[in-house]
């Protein structure tokens, strides 16, 4: 089910990225990230709640379509990306 993003949880999300986008502006082909996304111009189009818990994001550029999944524990210093891969 998709849902808006408000603006709270989007900064969140940005914000806990930044690091990652200042580190690498192009991913590598192995390792999809929300930054490097969002570096190269990808917008949020649409969030998911899996059960099993984390978030999923859905990120789009024209025809181009991206899911990815994010997770963080109290202990994390940022919420990470743990992989992205293109829709079909």
């Amino acid at each position: 089910m998709l849902r808006r993003v408000s603006g709270r949880v989007l900064w969140f999300l940005i914000a806990g990225s930044l690091p990652a986008m200042a580190q690498s502006a192009t991913p590598s082909p192995d390792k999809v990230t929300v930054s490097s996304l969002l570096a190269q111009d990808y917008t949020i189009a649409g969030t998911l709640s899996p059960p099993s818990g984390g978030a999923g994001l859905l990120m789009r550029k024209g025809a181009k379509l991206y899911f990815c999944f994010t997770t963080e524990t109290p202990q994390s210093a940022v919420v990470s990306t743990r992989y992205g891969k293109p829709v079909e």
